[in-house]
């Protein structure tokens, strides 16, 4: 089983418990169908960062407070604010079956949050290579919402990106982001390279949520 298809069975909140033939034949479908209807786009810029405590930093001209993220970024010497999104053809995607077929939506979405984490590892994944000939290092992504880094961010980093112009990502009066299938995220610029395995469920406190990646 590969990292993307048990991604989306943790999504499915099945966690330990097996997963029965028909779901995984629905993923398998959904994954196929996802690949048709995606059109991935992604951004990143990198910005001057400095620290001011452990909850208080500056990156480019935003000032951020959490704790969690200042312990991620602790000893870097800039960030990357980076976007990313699936597209409109995922969302409409997701509408037809909406209508039609609640149980595949559930899993298309699954698979669609999946898809976009695997998308996100390999555009980081780049963005580190080209760093690495600078001796510069990347720290995990880490997106509004986790732990205590609020969702308010989520606006500023779409703003200072300039994501409605460059991937047509946007975000509603009401906070959401249009494509759905989308995400913001801040990357920490680092002059060592560590073995770092902070990750957004690795960070989060709640460690009971059946989202969770096994860290054990």
């Amino acid at each position: 089983m590969d990292k993307k298809v048990r991604e989306a069975i943790r999504y499915l909140g099945f966690g330990r418990n097996t997963v029965d033939e028909q779901t995984l034949a629905m993923i398998s479908d959904s994954f196929r169908e996802l690949k048709q209807a995606a059109d991935p786009k992604s951004i990143y810029r990198i910005f001057d960062f400095k620290q001011y405590s452990d909850t208080k930093i500056m990156a480019g001209n935003l000032k951020i407070e959490s704790r969690n993220l200042g312990k991620n970024l602790k000893g870097c010497e800039q960030v990357i604010f980076f976007g990313a999104t699936l597209g409109t053809g995922v969302d409409t995607l997701l509408r037809r079956y909406t209508i039609a077929d609640m149980a595949k939506t559930v899993v298309l979405q699954a698979c669609a949050a999946a898809v976009l984490e695997e998308y996100c590892d390999m555009c980081q994944e780049k963005i580190g290579e080209a760093l690495r000939k600078e001796n510069k290092y990347l720290r995990p992504r880490f997106s509004p919402g986790y732990g205590d880094f609020g969702m308010e961010y989520q606006e500023a980093l779409i703003r200072m990106l300039d994501c409605a112009k460059r991937i047509g990502l946007t975000m509603t009066g009401g906070a959401m982001m249009v494509p759905t299938k989308s995400v913001t995220a801040v990357i920490g610029v680092s002059p060592t390279e560590e073995k770092c395995h902070i990750k957004g469920c690795e960070s989060c406190e709640k460690k009971d949520c059946i989202y969770r990646r096994d860290t054990e």
